[in-house]
């Protein structure tokens, strides 16, 4: 099984490693310094950088690393036309979610998704691709992995989210608190069933939050029209 490391940068951007025993690849890029120093510590070679999608925060490490480690970029579209990448023998799969942006893309290792700003521990991204039904599709697909799965997204804005979440669905407090409890600053991951019971953006076919959007005159017949609506109250 690969290992994920995760590095923070510019306050609340978050780097990954995914490394075998002696391979790695290294996920939006921005930490170089010490994503070098880990690889040069386990005695790892970088392969290859590689970005959840293309906001400057998110490839701002990409030069500096692939010129100081040799490693090669594989852009959006190898990446997608790929499906997957090999590290030490084991598979790192590769999703198109795209919503966030046309070229988000998430990455799949045995029961682990990077998430990049598709979905983040307690919220969403903002939809700045315009496509809601792409966005709808992509969150939809991510939902159906096991409850087990580990969430490990681009940013950290779990306090923030969680607050925002508290103005929603007062009534889940139960769940936001317990959400908060499991919150560790050093090491920012959550569960999908975490993400269920307390991200309210992933809940929009909830009863409480379809009551709050009938409230506020929002549609709700369909799937879709619930994830719009949800979404108008981001």
């Amino acid at each position: 099984m690969l290992a994920i490391t995760q590095f923070r940068y510019n306050a609340d951007n978050f780097a990954y490693v995914v490394s075998g025993p002696t391979s790695a690849v290294a996920i939006d890029p921005g930490a170089v310094d010490a994503i070098l120093e880990f690889l040069e510590t386990h005695g790892l070679t970088l392969t290859h950088v590689i970005n959840t999608h293309s906001h400057p925060d998110h490839t701002m490490g990409n030069a500096g690393l692939i010129k100081r480690s040799g490693a090669t970029h594989l852009d959006f579209q190898t990446l997608l036309s790929a499906g997957k990448l090999t590290i030490d023998g084991e598979p790192l799969l590769v999703h198109h979610t795209p919503g966030h942006m046309a070229d988000c893309l998430t990455f799949e290792h045995e029961g682990h998704l990077i998430t990049g700003d598709t979905l983040f521990n307690g919220t969403v991204g903002t939809c700045f691709s315009d496509d809601m039904t792409g966005f709808f599709h992509a969150i939809s697909f991510l939902l159906t992995f096991p409850g087990e799965t580990k969430i490990y997204a681009g940013h950290d804005y779990v306090k923030e989210s969680m607050a925002f979440a508290r103005t929603i669905e007062p009534e889940n407090e139960a769940e936001i608190a317990r959400y908060l409890t499991l919150y560790d600053p050093a090491h920012v991951v959550s569960t999908l069933a975490d993400e269920r019971r307390a991200n309210p953006f992933v809940r929009f076919n909830e009863e409480s939050l379809i009551e709050t959007m009938e409230r506020k005159g929002l549609p709700v017949a369909t799937e879709l029209e619930r994830w719009n609506s949800v979404m108008e109250l981001y």
